[in-house]
């Protein structure tokens, strides 16, 4: 399971990339999760200030 993005909600905002421990997550035009590489800890659930994210 990888962590799901709500586009509608995301204001790319990069939190949750930054605080990705395994570098899984990339903000451009929009905010997309590697699912080779989310090992889904949660942490960019828990930073995202618009709750955005979700597992």
């Amino acid at each position: 399971m990888t962590v799901k993005v709500d586009k509608a909600t995301c204001t790319g905002c990069a939190a949750c990339e930054s605080a990705c421990p395994v570098e899984a997550i990339k903000v451009t035009d929009k905010t997309e999760v590697n699912e080779d590489t989310c090992i889904d800890c949660g942490t960019c659930v828990d930073e995202c200030p618009v709750q955005a994210l979700s597992l």
